[in-house]
C-alpha cells in the first residue's frame, strides 16, 4: 500500500480515531482522578463508574420517528440490506460533528442521532436496524426497556467483545472494529471473495501519536492500546481491495454492506467509512463525509471517489448479519 506523511493527519483521521476537537482537553484530564470500572456480568457490558447513556429528549424523539417509519415501510421483514439502506437514507442531511464519542469523564456509551461521525453513522444504523427486526415498534410503548435494548444492540457493535469496559474497550482501528463484529456474529467480512491483496504494515497510529489523545495521558490506558495494536500486528497482514480493482470486483458487493476505506498514513489501517447503496447500476457510498457539512451518498461511484482521494487507497467490505429470528 502506498503511505503518505502524517502532514495530512487532521483531514485523514479525524473521523476515524477523533484526533481533533480534544486535544485542548488534555489538561483538564491530568488533574483528574483515575476512574474504576464495573462489569455487569448479568448482562455482559461493562460501564463505567457512575458513566450513564444519556439520552436528550431530541434523540429520542429521532430514535422513536426511525423505528415508526421502519414499521411503516415493513423493514423488519424485508431483504436486511434494502432495511439498512432504507434506515440510513433517513439519516442523509443529519450534521457531520467529528469526534462524536470523545465526552469528558469516564468512557460511555454516547447516543446520538443529531450529529454523527463517518463510524457513528454506520453503527447507529446497523444498530437500529437489529432494533427493528428484533424488538420492533411494540417496544416503544416501554420506553425505558426500547432505550436499553437500542444501547445493548450499540454496545454490542462499538466495544470489543461487546463488553464497554473503559476506553481502550472501544474498537479504534476499523480493521479491529470488523474482525471483532464478525467473531461476535454481527457482520461477515467479504473482501477475501473479492481477490484482495494483502497490507502487511502493523498499526500503530495511535501509540505513535499519543498527544491527540486525551485519555493516553493514562498510563493504563497507554499500555492498553500498546498492547491492542500489538495483537492486531500479527503475521499475516490485513486483506484489502486495491483502488483500481474496486470497479471490477463491484458486483460481489451487497446493499447496506459496510466499507471501509484503507488508508495511506503510516500506522493507521482504515480512513473512512461507510454503507454500500446501489443507484442506477452503479455502486456508491452513503456516509458521513470528512469534507461538508452532512450525511450524503456520495455523487462520484465508489471506485472514482476512492480513486480521486489520496488519503485513501482500496476498501474492506463486510456483510450484516440477520439476527435471529425469535
Amino acid at each position: 500500500m502506498r503511505r503518505r506523511s502524517v502532514v495530512t493527519l487532521a483531514k485523514v483521521v479525524v473521523c476515524i480515531l477523533g484526533t481533533v476537537g480534544v486535544i485542548a482537553a488534555l489538561a483538564w484530564w491530568q488533574v483528574q482522578p483515575s476512574t474504576s470500572t464495573v462489569i455487569d456480568e448479568a448482562e455482559g457490558v461493562g460501564t463505567a463508574s457512575g458513566a450513564r447513556a444519556d439520552w436528550t429528549p431530541e434523540d429520542w424523539t429521532l430514535f422513536e420517528e426511525k423505528v415508526r417509519f421502519a414499521a411503516e415501510r415493513g423493514l423488519a421483514d424485508v431483504e436486511l440490506g434494502e432495511a439498512i439502506v432504507q434506515l440510513a437514507e433517513t439519516f442523509v442531511g443529519t450534521t457531520y460533528e467529528p469526534a462524536t464519542l470523545e465526552v469528558m469523564g469516564p468512557e460511555r456509551l454516547v447516543i446520538n442521532f443529531r450529529e454523527l461521525d463517518c463510524v457513528t453513522l454506520v453503527e447507529t444504523v446497523l444498530a437500529l436496524t437489529r432494533f427493528v427486526r428484533e424488538q420492533g415498534v411494540e417496544s416503544l410503548a416501554d420506553p425505558p426497556a426500547a432505550r436499553a435494548a437500542y444501547e445493548s444492540h450499540l454496545t454490542a457493535l462499538r466495544y470489543r467483545g461487546g463488553r464497554l469496559d473503559g476506553y481502550a474497550s472501544r474498537l479504534h482501528y476499523f480493521s479491529e472494529w470488523l474482525s471483532d463484529n464478525e467473531a461476535k456474529g454481527l457482520v461477515r467480512i467479504t473482501t477475501g471473495e473479492l481477490e484482495p491483496a494483502v497490507d502487511p504494515e502493523p498499526v500503530r497510529f495511535m501509540s505513535e501519536h499519543p498527544d491527540a489523545y486525551w485519555q493516553m495521558a493514562d498510563a493504563g490506558v497507554r499500555e492498553a492500546i500498546v498492547a491492542m495494536e500489538a495483537r492486531l500486528g500479527g503475521d499475516t497482514g490485513r486483506e484489502y481491495v486495491p483502488q483500481d480493482r474496486i470497479a471490477e470486483v463491484a458486483g460481489g458487493i451487497r446493499d447496506g454492506d459496510v466499507i471501509a476505506a484503507t488508508s495511506t498514513v503510516e500506522g493507521l489501517d482504515v480512513a473512512h467509512t461507510g454503507l454500500a447503496v446501489w443507484r442506477d447500476g452503479a455502486l456508491h457510498l452513503l456516509h458521513a463525509p470528512l469534507v461538508g457539512s452532512s450525511v450524503e451518498i456520495s455523487e462520484r461511484p465508489l471506485a472514482e471517489r476512492i480513486l480521486s482521494i489520496g488519503s485513501q487507497d482500496g476498501i474492506m467490505v463486510a456483510r450484516p448479519v440477520e439476527p435471529p429470528r425469535p
